[in-house]
């Protein structure tokens, strides 16, 4: 088999993440005969189907999908090679691919990235942050395709290394003429008989919410959904329901709509965040200092 080179395994890992050939060779900005023939000098080498192809596009087959795992690390890792070198000269410099729920981008996380970035000898160093599901936050940093992860302890994080990060409090902000409105602090359970709004699934705070309601012998129900919290902030404005948002990240926007933000009392309400990878070897410099600077945060 001949060796494989970097550019084939990147456009086979777009082909893959986008299941069509043309849309990959527009982002890859090639002609789709170009990726085409790339990918097929590729089966014939492995001597295995990698694609099933399909009317309306292509998705890998089981080869492809371990090609694909092994792929997205070889691409991770000649980037951190990039990376490592470019830092020796003036700083450390580099990208590092930050993912984090909602619920962390809504909070502090992104004041602390800005803190480290603007640091001086951190000057050269790129923080890209994006906004992703527990879950597909474990699977990016197991497979890769993302250094870090910012999320709650409750999900799966098998396979991966956490350190300790920063702890919220969730609590449920409700409409000034709301029935619980005058309570200094509430428990879950009192909140499932009102209308509740909340966040499209799968998101972390939804699972939790669901066990706790068949605990307490209820079915959760929403009487609308949305995206984030402050979409979710101003449909209580609006007196359409209640929601269970984080204290610290909503407290302000809470005030300026004048909403009620009570505090949980369930001992789930105390949420712990950490930050997941693969490993502290296969980090770039850059992005071992970006680890080291928001885990010094945490233990404030």
């Amino acid at each position: 088999m001949k060796d494989l080179d970097l550019t084939t395994l990147r456009y086979f890992v777009t082909v893959c993440e986008t299941g069509n050939i043309r849309r990959a060779a527009e982002l890859e900005s090639v002609v789709p005969s170009a990726i085409s023939k790339r990918l097929g000098i590729l089966e014939s080498d492995f001597g295995v189907a990698l694609f099933e192809r399909r009317r309306r596009g292509v998705s890998p087959t089981g080869a492809g999908e371990t090609l694909l795992t092994h792929a997205r690390t070889m691409l991770s890792s000649a980037s951190r090679v990039s990376q490592d070198m470019a830092s020796f000269g003036a700083g450390v410099r580099g990208h590092v691919r930050l993912l984090g729920t909602i619920s962390a981008i809504a909070e502090s996380l992104p004041d602390d990235v800005a803190a480290f970035m603007a640091r001086t000898e951190h000057r050269a160093i790129h923080v890209h942050i994006e906004e992703e599901f527990s879950r597909e936050i474990a699977r990016r940093v197991k497979d890769g395709s993302a250094s870090l992860g910012v999320l709650w302890d409750v999900a799966n994080l098998d396979g991966l290394h956490t350190v300790p990060y920063r702890v919220d409090h969730l609590g449920v902000a409700v409409h000034a003429s709301h029935p619980l409105a005058g309570r200094k602090r509430v428990a879950f359970e009192s909140i499932l008989p009102y209308d509740l709004v909340g966040l499209t699934a799968p998101s972390a705070v939804n699972a939790v919410l669901e066990r706790a309601a068949a605990i307490a012998g209820h079915r959760l129900e929403f009487r609308s959904t949305v995206s984030n919290f402050e979409t979710a902030l101003r449909v209580v404005r609006a007196n359409l329901g209640s929601t269970i948002v984080p204290m610290e990240g909503a407290a302000s926007q809470a005030d300026l709509y004048g909403l009620k933000l009570i505090p949980l009392t369930n001992a789930w309400a105390r949420r712990n965040y950490v930050i997941c990878l693969r490993g502290r070897e296969h980090l770039s410099k850059a992005t071992a200092l970006l680890l080291d600077f928001l885990t010094a945060l945490g233990r404030r």
